[in-house]
């Protein structure tokens, strides 16, 4: 049969404790389907992307023969088998005691207020002291959960709220979610300049061609779109809600500077730092002085994972963003 590899895929599958998922003859109406088709349909409740990755490393049979290739064809009574790899753990990310700012918690979801400054997950520069990290010490089971549970991240020094998946079969349903763009998102956002209007920015996004650290608009990038609205206007500056259709890393500081409208604080992509002339020495101190982007994740909006309910959360301000606002507010009005 094509695709067949079965002399090193499952001596992994013997050695470790896999689930069966699914094991029973191909029913008729699926004869001459696409295996990965088949799996899909008899397999509810996993992702297909999931699903073709399980395939593709050999976690399904066909006839008790292993068959990496998604595009395999089948017949009806070929005896399929298809069996989730066993989680896979961690062990260099250590369960470390770190307070969290827990927002709303059940057993199959924890939401986060994020604090600026707090790494969501171990990297170069960065190997312990993040959220993963925290969310390992609070709740263990989430060793056992893709990225520990994290469905989506924020940049470390955008503060707000985050959504973390407690269990496999709850990751999946918030994942593609995601994917499906059925999570909703608004960031408050305080940026460089007078805007007239909101609107929208549909530009695609990847990798700056000189500085890999940065993220650019680019014709050859991966779709991006914000939407943005005017939420407060002041002298020389503006307050924004922010939505997302797609989560680029960066993307609403990539596409406000592209507009001209760097977020204030911005470190990476805010440029030099052209204040309004004319304004009061105070309110200049507080915005020069302020050390990271003005952006906050406000409000998170989902469906339950297990049970439908629509769920919205809502993040207050950190107090340098809520005393930027303030100070906007009363020394630089509108004119």
């Amino acid at each position: 049969m094509p695709g067949v590899n079965n002399t090193d895929f499952r001596t992994r599958a013997a050695m470790n404790q896999t689930t069966v998922l699914h094991e029973g003859p191909v029913p008729e109406e699926y004869t001459g389907a696409r295996l990965d088709v088949v799996v899909a349909q008899l397999v509810p409740g996993v992702s297909r992307n999931r699903l073709q990755a399980w395939l593709r490393e050999g976690y399904v049979r066909v006839n008790g023969e292993v068959v990496t290739r998604p595009r395999t064809l089948v017949q009806a009574g070929d005896y399929l088998r298809v069996e989730r790899p066993p989680p896979v753990s961690e062990p260099t990310i250590e369960p470390q005691s770190i307070t969290l700012d827990v927002l709303y918690e059940d057993a199959a979801l924890l939401v986060i207020n994020k604090p600026a400054g707090l790494v969501v997950h171990p990297g170069a520069g960065n190997p312990d002291g993040t959220l993963q990290n925290a969310l390992l010490h609070r709740a263990p089971e989430l060793a056992d959960v893709p990225r520990s549970g994290l469905v989506h991240r924020l940049d470390k020094d955008t503060s707000g709220v985050l959504v973390v998946a407690r269990t496999l079969a709850a990751h999946t349903v918030l994942a593609a979610a995601l994917q499906r763009r059925e999570i909703g998102r608004e960031y408050d956002a305080v940026v460089l300049g007078e805007m007239i209007s909101g609107g929208t920015v549909d530009e695609p996004m990847g990798r700056h061609p000189v500085d890999r650290k940065r993220m650019a608009v680019r014709r050859d990038g991966r779709p991006a779109i914000t939407h943005y609205r005017i939420a407060e206007r002041y002298r020389g500056f503006t307050r924004l809600k922010v939505t997302l259709e797609t989560g680029r890393t960066h993307q609403i500081r990539v596409h406000m500077a592209a507009l001209g409208y760097p977020i204030v604080g911005d470190p990476v992509y805010g440029g030099r730092r052209r204040l309004p002339a004319g304004l009061p020495a105070g309110l200049r101190e507080q915005v020069q002085g302020f050390s990271r982007q003005a952006l906050h994740a406000k409000r998170l909006s989902l469906l339950h994972p297990e049970t439908d309910e629509q769920f919205v959360w809502e993040a207050p301000w950190p107090d340098d963003l809520g005393a930027l606002v303030a100070m906007l507010a009363e020394m630089a009005p509108p004119q």
